[in-house]
């Protein structure tokens, strides 16, 4: 509906005439659109509101597929995505959903589809608006990439061998390594 409207907007100077819309309705579409648009037989359309119809009758699927909240929390970022890029787009899919999500109900959903690094490091921005979750998340992933924070997968291998109480100097080395992370000394 919203690609009719602004075709109509633009071809506004052709006075509304149909022969000119329809003729020139194809060069405005591109992807999918455009894939239908060459399967159809333009003969059948007499007037602009048949091809107008026709068009918003089979793209209908577009607006009766709204995204939803449990859909919201199954995204997830990409490999290669950033994380301000995984925001946006998670953002523009929250704008979809119907009824509308508040600032606060969005940055709730959005914490809980990330990765555990991150959501140990942004679950206390709980109560910021979404645009600052993001770029925190920004500045947490440059963190990571930068060894400035440490990932789970990292010490997780000490850890492990610390609880499973791996002995003798190399039990030793490891648990004051650990504890040296810990503490930052």
């Amino acid at each position: 509906m919203a690609h009719l409207r602004g075709f109509c907007s633009k071809m506004r100077g052709t006075g509304g005439k149909d022969e000119l819309l329809i003729a020139y309705f194809g060069q405005s579409l591109s992807g999918s659109a455009l894939e239908w648009y060459t399967r159809q037989d333009p003969s059948r359309w007499y007037t602009w509101d048949d091809l107008a119809q026709t068009f918003a009758g089979h793209f209908q699927y577009n607006i009766e597929i709204v995204t939803d909240r449990l859909t919201l929390l199954k995204l997830e970022k990409k490999p290669g995505e950033s994380f301000r890029e995984f925001g946006f787009c998670w953002r523009e899919q929250a704008e979809r959903v119907d009824p509308p999500m508040r600032e606060g109900e969005m940055v709730d959903y959005f914490l809980q589809t990330l990765e555990p690094i991150y959501f140990g490091h942004l679950v206390t921005s709980v109560g910021k608006y979404f645009n600052e979750v993001v770029k925190m998340g920004g500045m947490i992933e440059e963190g990571l990439k930068s060894n400035k924070i440490l990932s789970y997968s990292e010490i997780k291998p000490t850890t492990q061998a610390i609880q499973s109480g791996a002995g003798g100097a190399l039990g030793k080395k490891k648990r004051e390594d650990v504890a040296t992370v810990e503490t930052g000394t």
